[in-house]
């Protein structure tokens, strides 16, 4: 299994290239999901292990499934 630090920063790395890719800047993405902007910006840098109901709040923000988003860190 990987290492929790590079799990976190696939995640991070998921989630940016799927708001960029939607044009969504990671202030607009963090107003769609419902969080707060620094929290979304630390989750993009692999800085936080989130919730599972972050995880949902994001997926929501990026108008995805979230096992749709979990599979792009595989």
């Amino acid at each position: 299994m990987e290492s929790k630090e590079t799990i976190l920063a696939k995640l991070g790395e998921a989630v940016l290239m799927e708001a960029k890719h939607k044009k969504l800047s990671v202030r607009k993405l963090a107003d769609a999901s419902g969080l707060e902007y620094s929290q979304v910006q630390r989750i993009c840098k692999g800085k936080v292990n989130l919730a599972l109901t972050t995880l949902l709040a994001l997926s929501e923000g990026l108008d995805l499934k979230p096992s749709e988003l979990l599979k792009r860190i595989e």
